[in-house]
């Protein structure tokens, strides 16, 4: 009797199938990368418009929000020369509000997602009767991907 008669033949294994292939190997790395390109490429036009709805969100939703506290509170907006340090800082020069709390966590003023000041007039220009607040965008200039609140 052969050993290998006690062996049934579902067990008995091909080594050359045991393994796999260099271009089969190559192959999954080539179909990896063209997938990894494709996610980079997609994620990297998303952090623009994640940039843009956050300086979206942050004039329309938080600075709104205490701008309007701060104008209940005081009867009046800040003006530009005071800004949005007045919501963090209470105001030294006139008008000076009588009713200042802090309006902001933050102990600065918040910087827009590319990491500048957000633009603050009152009264407006847009906004006669408000307050003009906008983000020169991406490029940091006045152009399309302004983002403001008029």
């Amino acid at each position: 009797m052969n050993g290998k008669d006690h062996i049934p033949q579902s067990e008995i294994r091909n080594p050359k199938l045991a393994a796999f292939t260099l271009l089969e190997i190559m192959l999954v790395v080539v179909i990896i990368g063209m997938l990894l390109t494709v996610a980079v490429v997609r994620i990297q036009g998303s952090s623009d418009k994640a940039r843009m709805t956050a300086a979206k969100s942050d004039i329309d939703g938080s600075l709104r929000t205490a701008l309007g506290l701060y104008e209940l509170d005081s009867g009046a907006f800040p003006t530009t020369e005071q800004g949005l340090k007045a919501l963090v800082e209470k105001p030294a020069g006139a008008p000076v509000p009588s009713n200042w709390r802090k309006y902001l966590e933050k102990n600065s003023p918040p910087k827009d997602p590319w990491g500048r000041d957000y633009i603050y007039t009152c009264p407006g220009t847009h906004n006669a009767e408000g307050y003009d607040l906008l983000s020169w965008g991406k490029d940091g200039i006045e152009s399309e991907d302004d983002v403001q609140n008029w």
